[in-house]
Parts: structure tokens; C-alpha cells; sequence
């Protein structure tokens, strides 16, 4: 069973299939795991899914896909450069090729809205004018983006940033938040209702992660491994991680780790070049995306895993990834000391007073040194993961959240131009 929802709540009374369209713009589908997830558990349900998003690199480069029953439609986008307006043109190119290919899907019960950028309200009016309901999935609050990233402070564009998660959440039916921290700004911020704001968690797919044998090699004749994975943004604190890395080896005199970043992001070719800066490069190996195999293998190596996101107002209220995997396969982890991380990781991770890189340095060393702590938060970890933070429970709160925006409408059909023009009465 996926959830409490009824399948009469999600196929509609008459059992006609309901439709839904999910909007993504800032990664390609199904490379974004959380919307693919999102996808796969309403195909189960019986839903006929729609994605539109951006085409990938290397991966998702097809412009048409159906890929397990989930119809994905991709458009070429190239990412922002050169300040606000590069910015500008991506989002620009991103709503008009968005609205072009909803034409082409045609109607749909929910339309489902994936941010950043806080900007996909626009088509989503559209369809709400033609009988969709529009469900918010907020995956960033991107004010506090703004602030984090850009250190701007509270300026013209923020100003404006803040005025567009405004409206999103006024034409928002329902909101999806990511964690409880999410979920309080929807309902304080947002002016949402608190029944018609759902908490569906981040989860990582646990047949993706499953621990292989360690691999000594990878350790590149150290000790110990240490490992990062994830996104390597201004916010991201790959450079804390790096500078930390710096302190332990120089002030705590530990040479006995080799330590790998994977991912990549803008501000990889810097963190590259800061390590060097550092002394790092023989110590410190940064490998960009690679095949989820040979992740999979730096994962069940690793003894210790970092996730140094500093404090900032994004980082301390966001659930990150990143713990999740790390718990996913095992890995005790380093974080600093932030409100959603110790939600998520618990006695999973050890946690250093926030942006303090002496104080990471000193716990990377203490666990370095205690080999059974390191287990019994590897097995913490694992619990959690496969119990209150298993992608089940968000399945349910998923469900839960579109039975809530369906509830007493019939379902549209793709073939009625009709219902497709026009307001339904409610």
C-alpha cells in the first residue's frame, strides 16, 4: 500500500486515471532523485505522469522520453553566467520553453511545481485557469538562498526574490515541504493553511546505496579514508571542509588520511585551486560526477564522511542530502553543529560548533581514533534511514498531499478541450 490514500481518492471516482504534471527547472529528470522518486510513487498509484524540465550534459539529453511509464518532455537551457542578467535569460528561456511544452501535454488534475526558481507559479496560473490544481514543492527557500549565496545582504533582489515566493505560495492549493523547518515558513511566512502543507522528506533510494567490500586501495597507501559527496556551491563549505583538513594535518600533525570530493558545482575549479593553496594536493583527490558505482565504492571505503555546510540562514533549516546518503551506506559523519542536521542524523554524525574548522579537525581525528564509535554511527545511521526517514513515510505524506488538492473535483481527461479552457465550478 502506498500510503492511506484511497485509489478512488487518487484514479477519481469513476476510476479514470488522473494526470499530473511536474515542472522541474534546475536539474534534468530522472538525475533530480527526489522528483524522480516524487514520479515513480504516483505511477504506482495510478497517476499518469508528466515531467517537463531542462535537458542534461552528459546524462538526460533526450528531448522526448518515456521512461517507465513517466513521460518526460526536456528543453535546452544554458545556465546562468555573468550576474543577474545571465540569470535573467536562463529563467526567461526556461518559462517560455515550460509553457510550450505544457501546451503540448495538455490537461491535468495537478500541476506540480519543483522550485528553484520561484517563478513556476506563471504557467502554473495557466493551468489552474484551465481546472489543474497546483501543488508547491518547495525544495529551497530561496531567500535565504539569496542571502547564503550571494552575501548581498537584504538588497533590490532580494526584495524581489522574497515578493516572488510570495506569490508562489498565494497560488499554491498545496505545499510540499521538505522538513518541519520548511513546513513553519510555508505557514509563518506563507500565510498556508497548516492542513494544506504536507512534509515529504528528502530520501535517498537505498537500492542505489548498498555497501560493497571496502577497497584499501582507494585510501591511496593512508590509513583512513575521508569523503565528501555532494554539490560544490558557494554554500556548499567544501573550502571550511578543506580548510579543517588543513588544521589537521598542520596543528593536530595527522598525515595518515586521503580524502576525496565528489561532485562537482560552480565553485569547483576554486575549492581545486584552494586545496593547492592549502598543500593539499597530494592528500586531497577531487574526481567530479562519476558513475554512481564508483561512488558507491568511495562510500563503502570511507571511514569518516564530512559535511561541512556552514551555518548560514539556508544551511541551518535545510535537510541536506548528503547526511542521508552518508547514513544510507553507514558512514559516521562530521557536520557542524545545525537544526536540521541534528533532525536528520541524530547520533549519526558528531557536530562541531558552527563554522569552528579547529573544532571539525578535532572530531574528524577523534573518530579517525575510535573505530567502534565509528560503527555504532554507522548503525545509527541505518536505523534511521530505514525507519523514520525511509522514503515510505514520504510516499505517504505524497499521496496524502495530492488525495488533499483532488479531493471532490473529477478527474480531467486529455481529450476535452472543453474542461481544458475553463474554470470547473467548485
Amino acid at each position: 500500500m502506498l500510503g492511506d490514500a484511497s485509489f478512488g481518492d487518487i484514479a477519481g471516482g469513476d476510476g479514470a486515471a488522473r494526470r499530473a504534471l511536474i515542472l522541474v527547472e534546475n536539474l534534468s529528470v530522472p538525475f533530480d532523485r527526489r522528483v524522480w522518486q516524487e514520479c515513480t510513487t504516483l505511477r504506482d498509484a495510478g497517476w499518469v505522469v508528466h515531467v517537463i524540465c531542462p535537458r542534461g550534459e552528459k546524462r538526460d539529453t533526450e528531448p522526448e522520453a518515456e521512461i517507465d511509464g513517466v513521460r518526460i518532455h526536456r528543453y535546452p537551457l544554458r545556465a546562468a553566467t555573468g550576474g543577474p542578467a545571465g540569470y535573467l535569460r536562463e529563467y526567461g528561456s526556461a518559462l517560455w520553453h515550460t509553457a510550450r511544452l505544457a501546451r503540448r501535454v495538455g490537461p491535468v488534475d495537478v500541476v506540480h511545481a519543483c522550485n528553484p526558481p520561484d517563478l513556476l507559479f506563471l504557467p502554473a496560473l495557466w493551468l489552474k485557469r484551465r481546472g489543474a490544481r497546483f501543488v508547491f514543492d518547495q525544495h529551497d527557500l530561496v531567500p535565504e538562498l539569496y542571502l547564503s549565496r550571494f552575501d548581498r545582504g537584504e538588497d533590490l533582489l532580494y526584495r524581489a526574490v522574497c515578493a516572488l515566493e510570495r506569490r508562489t505560495y498565494r497560488a499554491a492549493d498545496i505545499v510540499l515541504a521538505t522538513n518541519e523547518s520548511y513546513r513553519d515558513v510555508a505557514v509563518r511566512r506563507g500565510g498556508k493553511r497548516p492542513a494544506d502543507v504536507f512534509v515529504v522528506r528528502s530520501a535517498p533510494a537505498v537500492e542505489r546505496f548498498q555497501p560493497v567490500p571496502a577497497e584499501p586501495e582507494l585510501k591511496r597507501g593512508k590509513s583512513h579514508l575521508l569523503c565528501y559527496l555532494g554539490v560544490m556551491g558557494p554554500q556548499d563549505g567544501v573550502d571550511y571542509a578543506l580548510r579543517a583538513l588543513a588544521k589537521l594535518r598542520d596543528e593536530l600533525g595527522r598525515t595518515d588520511w586521503h580524502a576525496v570530493f565528489v561532485g562537482a558545482g560552480d565553485a569547483f575549479d576554486a575549492m581545486v585551486e584552494l586545496s593547492w593553496r592549502l598543500g593539499l594536493s597530494e592528500q586531497v583527490q577531487f574526481t567530479g560526477r562519476i558513475p554512481d558505482a564508483d561512488l558507491v565504492r568511495y562510500l563503502s571505503t570511507a571511514d569518516v564522511c564530512l559535511s561541512p555546510d556552514p551555518r548560514n540562514p539556508l544551511n541551518d533549516v535545510s535537510t541536506m542530502n548528503k547526511v542521508l546518503e552518508y547514513m544510507a551506506m553507514g558512514r559516521p559523519i562530521v557536520s557542524f553543529d545545525l537544526r536540521e542536521a541534528r533532525v536528520s542524523a541524530g547520533g549519526a554524525a558528531v557536530y562541531a560548533p558552527a563554522n569552528d574548522e579547529a573544532a571539525f579537525a578535532e572530531l574528524i581525528a577523534l573518530l579517525l581514533d575510535d573505530p567502534e564509535k565509528r560503527a555504532r554511527m554507522g548503525k545509527i545511521g541505518q536505523e534511521r534511514i530505514g525507519g523514520p526517514l525511509s522514503w515510505r513515510n514520504s510516499q505517504a505524506s505524497l499521496l496524502a498531499a495530492y488525495a488533499a488538492a483532488c479531493r471532490d473535483r473529477a478527474p480531467v481527461s486529455a481529450g476535452d478541450p472543453d474542461r481544458a479552457g475553463r474554470r470547473p465550478r467548485r
